[in-house]
Parts: C-alpha cells; structure tokens; sequence
C-alpha cells in the first residue's frame, strides 16, 4: 500500500462554470483554470499520482496543450486510474478536505462522493469530502478562490512476477 498527498488552488474567474469533485455548481463563479479547474478532483489526482510516484498532474496534463483546454477533470481522473492499473495499482481510498468561503458545498458533498466514487472505481464510502472556511485569512478568506487537500491509498491489484 501507497499513500500520496495533493494539492490545488485556483483563483475566480468570470464566464466559467463551478465544478467541484464533478459535480456543477449552478449559479457560482467559477474557477479560472486551462481545464474545467475542478480544484477538488485536481487535488485527488495529485495525490494518486504521488502515491504511485508517478509525477504530478501538470506533468502528465500540461496547460500549455490545447487538448486539455476545458477538459473534464473527471476524464482527466479516469485516465490517471488507467495509467495506475498499468502499474498494478487500484485506488483505495480518498479524503478530500476543501477551503473555500463560498459555496457551501455540504448539500453536495454526497453527489461528489458519488462520482468521484464512480470514476475511481470504488465505493462512495470509501471517498470522504470535508469542508471548511479560512475564518477570514488570507487569499482564501477573502473568497479570492477555493482550495482542495486530497490524501489517496492505493495499493496492488496483484503482486508482480518474482524472477
């Protein structure tokens, strides 16, 4: 078993829909970013990537490719779950903790755990989503953006042929 930690921050941008772990949030600001900046699942990939000391989510989906402009971030977390299993690695789990002063994103917080769930091929009770505000500090608590920790167990979906 594996353990990888992510992170990820992003600014409000205007004219841009609020994805959060893959789920909409209708009627927000939404975050700039070359992809769909669903800081959360950007968080959760991190942390699958470091856990398999695979790199990071900008090594493997650079912003300076045309391709991944507006991208899913759950597509994104589809591949990278592919790429694992390459390497004989599954997800185990996920746990998510978000800051941001706004949205209040309690009444999805089941939604989220649902299709990250989905993505990653396990069970909704075995991704955790926690939120909470920066009372106020910084950048954050200006609500100037929204940030995502994301800590992820993986571990072999079998062991690998002994010479």
């Amino acid at each position: 078993m594996r353990v990888g930690v992510g992170f990820d921050i992003h600014s409000f941008g205007t004219g841009r829909r609020l994805i959060l772990g893959g789920v909409e949030f209708e009627g927000e600001l939404g975050l700039a970013g070359h992809s769909d900046a669903d800081v959360l699942t950007h968080a959760v990939i991190d942390a699958l990537l470091g856990a398999a000391g695979m790199g990071d989510i900008g090594q493997h989906f650079p912003d300076s490719e045309e391709r991944w402009r507006d991208a899913s971030s759950l597509e994104l977390l589809r591949q990278v779950c592919r790429l694992l299993e390459t390497e004989n690695y599954q997800p185990v789990n996920v746990d998510v903790a978000v800051v941001a002063e706004r949205p209040h994103i309690s009444g999805k917080v089941q939604s989220m755990r649902e299709t990250l769930a989905a993505a990653l091929g396990i069970s909704p009770s075995f991704v955790s989503i926690k939120a909470t505000t920066a009372e106020g500090l910084g950048s954050l608590g200006r609500a100037e953006g929204i940030a995502a920790w994301a800590v992820a167990l993986i571990d072999r979906l079998r062991m690998p042929d002994m010479p």
